[in-house]
């Protein structure tokens, strides 16, 4: 089905622009994020198609999107851009603006998710499986799906009963912690229900490089024509 979505302004371009630190102007939309993408099948917007919307300006249509909250952030769409836009870390930055604008979404499954998986990483300084899945399946209500498989994967040393620390737990909690001082310095102490800082997902160019901050420098863009 085909939707007309009218040009609005380049506010929100110049937004996402300045939280994920790339240049999300310069997509000359050759697909070729969305058809490398494989969770593209499920989404229903693929990764070309958001980041269109951003060009366009449809702030409600890209933040109540699920595509957002289905991304993997396998950055396969980053390594397939011609162009180098970190389309991983755009997902990342629309998922955080869309928590700011508190969007309410039909299936929050992606959301909760996400919520779920960053609280384990803050907590064990990297993915405690079964304490994420249960966290998840409590957030969502959906308690018994996919629960016929657990023993399967018990037995093959794919899932631990118990939490592995990492070994760099500390830095981890590091990079949360300034997230939380960003975001009370910028929300008044807003945080999601997780009690994670809205920042808390930083896009993966901001943990590769340096913390994308409000009025730090993002890469030089040539502005594009609008008539």
């Amino acid at each position: 089905m085909s939707m007309t979505i009218p040009w609005n302004t380049g506010d929100l371009l110049d937004e996402v622009q300045q939280r994920a630190g790339t240049a999300v102007s310069a997509c000359f939309q050759c697909h070729k994020c969305s058809t490398g993408c494989p969770i593209g099948p499920e989404m229903d917007f693929l990764p070309s198609q958001v980041m269109r919307l951003v060009h366009l300006g449809a702030e409600a249509e890209v933040l109540g999107s699920q595509s957002i909250w289905l991304c993997a952030s396998c950055e396969a769409c980053t390594t397939r851009c011609p162009m180098g836009i970190d389309i991983a870390g755009v997902m990342d930055a629309l998922r955080i603006m869309a928590i700011d604008r508190q969007v309410a979404l039909p299936d929050a499954h992606g959301r909760e998710f996400n919520r779920s998986f960053l609280g384990r990483v803050r907590r064990h300084g990297r993915v405690f499986e079964v304490g994420m899945m249960a966290s998840y399946k409590l957030r969502t209500g959906d308690l018994f799906s996919d629960v016929g498989k657990v023993p399967q994967m018990l037995t093959k040393g794919k899932l631990s009963l118990l939490p592995k620390r990492s070994g760099s737990a500390g830095e981890v909690r590091e990079v949360f912690r300034r997230a939380d001082e960003e975001g009370r310095g910028e929300k008044g102490g807003g945080r999601d229900a997780t009690g994670l800082s809205h920042n808390v997902a930083q896009p993966p160019s901001a943990v590769r490089n340096s913390p994308t901050q409000p009025g730090a420098a993002v890469p030089q863009v040539e502005e594009e024509k609008r008539s």
